[in-house]
């Protein structure tokens, strides 16, 4: 764990909780030897190039959380620097629930998994959204996916205040159907082959 995202997530509710249930100790300790402020890696670029959805949590006006997902071709989400994120905004159902809370509180945290490695990567941070007209040109050229039909009425930017990768505890694997047919595709041809055979062998 990260010593921001400690620091950020570690309310004193948190902590009773943690002396509560004996876990306390370890994480001051963590958080005594403190740290530099989070710095995206080349680990972290690897695995957001691969990742197709992600969840965007955000909090209302009226104080209730809001999770929605994201998805879109492998990397669209992408890495702008060592602490910000950036990603096109698609037309959705016209509902503008994640744009409407940041726009009143543009605290957000991005949930980011891999069902296949059984790996998850957790942000926190600050969101903006801004229509794609008034972005910035090289914003929009980077957030911009060819060959992808999706409208995109937005740029989204993410300035990474923390970071945390968790465990693969509990995480079930699951796989796409682009990655079943890649790792059975070997198989298929085998089997197309050796029903060529025995066609051959009956016609013989």
């Amino acid at each position: 764990m990260s010593h921001p995202f400690a620091e950020i997530t570690f309310t004193p509710a948190v902590k009773a909780l943690q002396e509560k249930y004996g876990s306390r100790a370890q994480y001051a300790r963590m958080q005594a030897r403190g740290g530099l402020a989070p710095m995206l890696g080349p680990r972290e670029s690897e695995f957001l190039a691969g990742a197709d959805s992600f969840y965007l949590a955000t909090v209302g006006e009226t104080g209730w959380p809001y999770v929605q997902h994201r998805g879109g071709p492998a990397g669209f989400l992408k890495v702008r620097s060592e602490a910000q994120l950036a990603f096109a905004d698609f037309r959705g159902n016209l509902q503008y629930v994640s744009a409407g809370n940041v726009a009143h509180d543009d605290r957000a945290s991005l949930f980011v998994m891999d069902y296949v490695n059984r790996e998850r990567l957790k942000f926190l941070g600050h969101l903006r959204f801004v229509d794609v007209q008034d972005a910035d040109p090289g914003l929009v050229a980077a957030v911009t996916l060819p060959g992808y039909r999706a409208k995109v009425e937005r740029v989204a930017t993410f300035d990474v205040a923390a970071f945390e990768w968790n465990c693969p505890q509990h995480i079930t694997q699951r796989f796409t159907l682009a990655q079943v047919d890649a790792t059975t595709l070997r198989l298929r041809e085998r089997i197309t082959e050796l029903e060529g055979e025995i066609q051959a062998l009956r016609e013989s």
